[in-house]
């Protein structure tokens, strides 16, 4: 996924500027590999204009959009009214990011309908911290919750991801945290690597896909 900030005025009027050529072209040069945005970067144009946003999204050639947190406060209505306009203007929803809450056994179920409605393949932790200062091992919490969310999640046809941030790829007590959960979760949940914040942390980001084969089924790209 891309992310990069916008201001309303002017994503929507670099939009109305490209060629329809352009757009179209952008799509096909991807391929097999689907190129969408994080809507998290124009949160304040979708804030004010959720439909006009989207379609701006599809018309400069964008193949799917990655919905964040807000979502989750949506109606049913509101969900398959928005499955609808994806339907009409031809893009997809690949995955969506979430709060950590909404992974607990109160809030699951209501996650896990919304992200079927939307036609979503992946439900992704955005943010984690962890609760102590004990080097990577701090981590092992976070491990264990995306493995139980997995097992909530899979019957529905869903899987679950982890979005990293630059901690995750910062050494701590002599290991990388992103080692020690990519080690201590199933193998279907998705590991969605933050080149940016791969790469502040020091770490290779070409090289963790490597040591990591089928983990990364999605990428963040930042200048």
């Amino acid at each position: 996924m891309t992310s990069t900030m916008f201001s309303r005025r002017s994503f929507l009027a670099m939009v109305a500027t490209l060629p329809l050529a352009f757009k179209r072209a952008a799509a096909a040069a991807s391929g097999a590999i689907p190129v969408g945005l994080e809507l998290y970067s124009v949160r304040e144009a979708l804030k004010k204009d959720p439909e006009g946003t989207i379609r701006a999204v599809a018309a400069m050639g964008y193949e799917a959009v990655e919905f964040y947190a807000p979502y989750f406060e949506w109606t049913e209505t509101q969900a398959k009214q928005t499955r609808k306009l994806m339907d009409e203007v031809g893009i997809g929803c690949y995955s969506t990011h979430n709060d950590q809450d909404y992974l607990t056994p109160k809030n699951i179920p209501r996650t896990r309908d919304l992200n079927l409605i939307l036609g979503s393949k992946y439900v992704v932790l955005a943010h984690w911290e962890p609760k102590t200062k004990s080097g990577a091992d701090g981590w092992r919490p976070l491990a264990d919750e995306l493995n139980s969310a997995a097992e909530q999640l899979e019957p529905a046809g869903l899987k679950v991801g982890y979005h990293n941030h630059q901690a995750e790829f910062t050494v701590s007590g002599g290991q990388r945290p992103m080692e020690l959960i990519a080690k201590n979760t199933k193998s279907s949940v998705m590991l969605q690597l933050d080149v940016g914040t791969c790469l502040e942390a020091g770490s290779d980001p070409v090289a963790w896909i490597r040591a990591n084969p089928g983990r990364i089924r999605s990428i963040h790209y930042k200048e």
